[in-house]
């Protein structure tokens, strides 16, 4: 939730995120600490190659949890969580990451240790992740891994 709220922080976004919004307050964030605008000796040259990195990192991210980005992949999604079958979990934080059969990966955010351990001690997981915890925290896709045969 940290990064959530960091993200949020810096492109100044306030309740859901809108899209349009966000790709304005990008593009101005970009203009105005891409590092091509200083010259290499300068000492905001190293800040601003690094908060450059920060405003690409924090604009996907953002947009991966938009809820526009949700509404136009939540078929894959249901998918996803109705026919896969978890191939490994982990937790960091509060970011829950589970991996899938069919080569998704997802990152749940807030999820706290009690509903890990829940999770872990669960004699089938897919039910309990069913139950509490797919519809019930926000959520992301990571990555498509390639699936080799």
């Amino acid at each position: 939730m940290k990064r959530i709220n960091e993200y949020r922080k810096l492109f100044s976004v306030e309740g859901e995120i809108d899209l349009k919004d966000l790709k304005k307050t990008y593009r101005s964030l970009v203009k105005d600490w891409h590092p091509d605008k200083f010259q290499a000796d300068d000492e905001k040259f190293a800040e601003a190659e690094l908060k450059s990195q920060q405003i690409i990192d924090g604009y996907h991210f953002l947009i991966s949890i938009a809820p526009e980005t949700k509404e136009t992949n939540l078929e894959e999604y249901r998918e996803t969580i109705s026919t896969s079958k978890i191939l490994d979990f982990d937790l960091k934080g509060q970011v829950l990451k589970i991996d899938f059969s069919n080569g998704d990966s997802y990152e749940y955010f807030g999820v706290s240790k009690k509903v890990f351990q829940k999770l872990i001690n669960s004699d089938i997981q897919v039910r309990f992740a069913k139950r509490n915890i797919y519809e019930s925290f926000l959520y992301r896709k990571m990555k498509k891994a390639a699936v080799t045969d």
